[in-house]
């Protein structure tokens, strides 16, 4: 099987697959995203998705026809069965994401069997995506159904870039955390390069929920999760805007609008057309008519409601339910306000042409989109593009993704009767030419944004978070780069290896206390193997007390630099650099304090030139929250420019500004003279020393983040491996 540059995926193909008369038909859709995907510039690409038909009912032959045809569209099947089609798309993904995601928890079904099917069918995607893939790729994954995906694609082709779109909203944390399985499907997206949502408002509540379940905190928008950085934005999709504006013209169109306007001749039309689903707030919009019929008697008999309900899952008990709701609504009030010569409702349970909605667009002259929840709603764009040089209303839901780009709009709170009610009667009444200067406005906007436009945006900015993040993954050290540092290690007559110490050769651990942070037996069997090395000069610098260095590495011949720099011990004595932080810091110490008592898990680390906040152990968002207040305070209190306030990782450090690893590592070089220096650290006072060694040393970076280091690793075992394998190595 042949890669491919770019691979799209999705839940369903845009070409469907049946069976009619035990022969197989093959039907294109011409949806939005086949739309959008059409029109990048891009012919090396493949569409991975399900074709519309259960396996079951398919033969070995007709699988391999059914390939060999959608290999001439650029798709390649994913086949499901029956149950799996029930299972993950209709449970998982409609009964579990689908009502969660839109707010309507209690509609929300947990099932287990509904979550295995999901991460089942996730892997055949990831296993399909695999056969026409490869490291040089471009891999966009949609919509909910997917969520899993770009987790599975990051570990079985690292390399490549992975892009995903969310289509519907992402909701508060508030109700992202009602699902069982929130953080596997974070940990799914984070497999991505970038994550699009229509609006910011779903990004942020995306960044909120990984931030306070995953502790993964952004800048602007920019996640770092397992050394990679990750971007997320929105990107508001369009229509094919001229695809609607041409469609006009059509003989077809013309000849619907004339036949609607000798329908409903003298009528003013409103318009809604909807899929049958619970989220569009079909029932609350027919309630607010019957308000409107009762508050402006005067339109009755002048106005109709002309509304479209497309069909959607017709077998699902829920769906038939609002069907009932909806039909014996509009009976109800046909029954209330119709006359013998005017029916208030035109209820069309179907779906219809093309170019029959196009002249339903054209002729309305309000249309009414009142969905209780939606990622973005093209239909109120679709009504913009269909009114050129005709005037129209718009009144929009707030509860919609497209309120933030049609201000023009009368914007409307679905669940207010009265006010959209009131709303309508406003849109009636509106003057011809305030209704064509909101319409020309909003159509100029969409025109500019089309569904295209919103395509090529999207893959213009994966290209480019891929790219650096392909500059990141180079900084690894592996393959010919870790040989070479292996041998001028093993060719070296006097090497200098200067380590720090948390993040770098021991994890982090939950409180600063030196008890839980003190080194295995392993770590210091490796530490004394290098220092056992005549030709070796091993170094600890670390933020760490004295007191602390000491009692873990009693010993051991080696090095150590406390607090950054501030006490050195060489030849079994200690000496500290002269500073007057001692007074400085009775002053700080307070403020540190009072944030403690206000924050559950924090804690201070008084050191003799530092005095650290630490808060590893407090909720993410209040961490973040009451982080940038203390840093604010301090800097406020500090008045001596030689006293500085870093951040760290999830902590805030106090110290003087002369104090740093960069001067210890200097010194240290000076002192021994090195032909192979390594340097290895993880975090902001590490910086210093790559800085200063820059040109003689190995410099590694030890996890996420930039840094100036040459190297990269993405953990302390993969540090520690490299460290064993140097205490290896013979001598040349």
């Amino acid at each position: 099987m042949r890669s491919y540059k770019l691979v799209v995926v999705s839940n369903r193909l845009p070409v469907s697959v049946s069976k009619r008369d035990g022969e197989l038909v093959f039907e294109a859709s011409s949806g939005g995203l086949a739309t959008a995907m059409s029109s990048l510039d891009q012919p090396e690409r493949i569409w991975v998705g399900w074709p519309g038909i259960a396996s079951d009912d398919l033969t070995a032959a007709d699988k391999r026809h059914i390939t060999t045809e959608l290999a001439k569209h650029d798709c390649y099947p994913v086949y499901l069965t029956k149950e799996q089609i029930e299972l993950f798309y209709e449970g998982y993904s409609n009964d579990t994401l689908w009502p969660l995601f839109h707010y309507f928890q209690s509609l929300t079904r947990h099932k287990d069997e509904y979550w295995q099917a999901y991460v089942s069918v996730n892997k055949l995607y990831s296993a399909a995506v695999q056969k026409v893939a490869s490291s040089t790729s471009s891999v966009w994954v949609h919509d909910y159904q997917l969520m899993l995906l770009p987790g599975m694609l990051r570990a079985a082709i690292p390399q490549s870039a992975i892009g995903f779109f969310l289509h519907i909203p992402f909701p508060s944390f508030e109700i992202y955390r009602l699902l069982p399985q929130r953080k596997e499907l974070l940990e799914g997206l984070l497999g991505s390069d970038l994550i699009g949502f229509h609006i910011f408002d779903y990004a942020r509540h995306f960044l909120s929920s990984t931030l306070r379940l995953l502790g993964v905190s952004n800048q602007q928008g920019m996640l770092e999760y397992q050394g990679r950085t990750i971007k997320t934005d929105a990107y508001p999709i369009g229509i094919d805007y001229e695809k609607f504006k041409h469609t006009l013209s059509n003989p077809e169109t013309k000849d619907a609008m004339s036949s609607l306007s000798q329908h409903y001749k003298g009528m003013k039309l409103i318009l809604s057309v909807d899929r049958l689903d619970y989220t569009k707030g079909i029932i609350e919009r027919l309630d607010a008519f019957k308000c409107f019929l009762d508050t402006y008697p005067k339109w009755r008999g002048k106005v109709k409601l002309i509304m479209v309900a497309v069909p959607s899952r017709t077998d699902v008990g829920t769906y038939q339910q609002l069907r009932d709701r909806i039909e014996q609504a509009v009976s109800r009030i046909n029954g209330e306000f119709g006359t013998v010569d005017w029916t208030p409702i035109s209820y069309q349970f179907q779906n219809r042409p093309f170019a029959e909605v196009v002249a339903l667009y054209a002729s309305a002259d309000v249309a009414l989109v009142t969905p209780i929840r939606d990622g973005m709603n093209l239909v109120a764009k679709e009504y913009i593009a269909s009114k050129q040089n005709r005037p129209g209303v718009l009144l929009l839901s707030e509860m919609t993704g497209a309120i933030d780009e049609l201000p023009e709009a009368l914007s409307i709170n679905p669940h207010n009767t009265r006010s959209v009610a009131e709303s309508m009667n406003e849109a009636l009444t509106m003057n011809k030419r305030e209704q064509q200067r909101r319409m020309r406005d909003m159509q100029r906007r969409l025109k500019s944004y089309t569904v295209q436009t919103w395509g090529r945006e999207f893959m213009g900015d994966l290209e480019a978070t891929a790219h650096s993040r392909g500059k990141h993954y180079r900084k690894h050290m592996k393959g010919e780069h870790r040989n070479e540092v292996l041998d001028a290690y093993a060719k070296a007559t006097s090497r200098l290896i200067i380590l720090d110490y948390d993040g770098t050769l021991k994890d982090f651990v939950a409180s600063p206390r030196a008890l839980l942070a003190k080194p295995s037996l392993k770590l210091r069997r490796l530490i004394k193997r290098l220092v056992d090395d005549e030709r070796n000069h091993v170094a600890i610098v670390s933020g760490r007390p004295k007191k602390a260095l000491d009692k873990w590495f009693k010993g051991i011949d080696v090095t150590l630099i406390a607090e950054h720099g501030a006490w050195s011990k060489y030849d079994g004595r200690w000496s500290r650099v002269e500073s007057g932080f001692p007074s400085t810091k009775k002053k700080l110490k307070p403020i540190l304090e009072k944030y403690v008592s206000r924050t559950a898990g924090a804690e201070i680390e008084e050191k003799d030139y530092s005095l650290v906040w630490h808060y590893r152990n407090v909720t993410p968002e209040l961490a973040y929250v009451r982080a940038g207040e203390l840093k604010r305070e301090l800097i406020h209190a500090i008045d001596d420019d030689e006293i500085g306030v870093y951040t760290g990782d999830k902590i805030i450090e106090v110290k003087p500004v002369e104090i740093s690893k960069g001067a210890a590592a200097s010194e240290l070089d000076a002192i021994y003279e090195p032909d192979f220096t390594l340097v290895a650290g993880d975090d902001y006072t590490d910086e210093d020393m790559f800085r200063e060694l820059a040109h003689q040393a190995v410099t590694v970076k030890v996890g996420p983040g930039h840094t100036r280091a040459r190297y990269r690793l993405n953990t302390v075992a993969e540090m520690n491996q490299l460290l064993e394998e140097l205490s290896r190595q013979k001598n040349n």
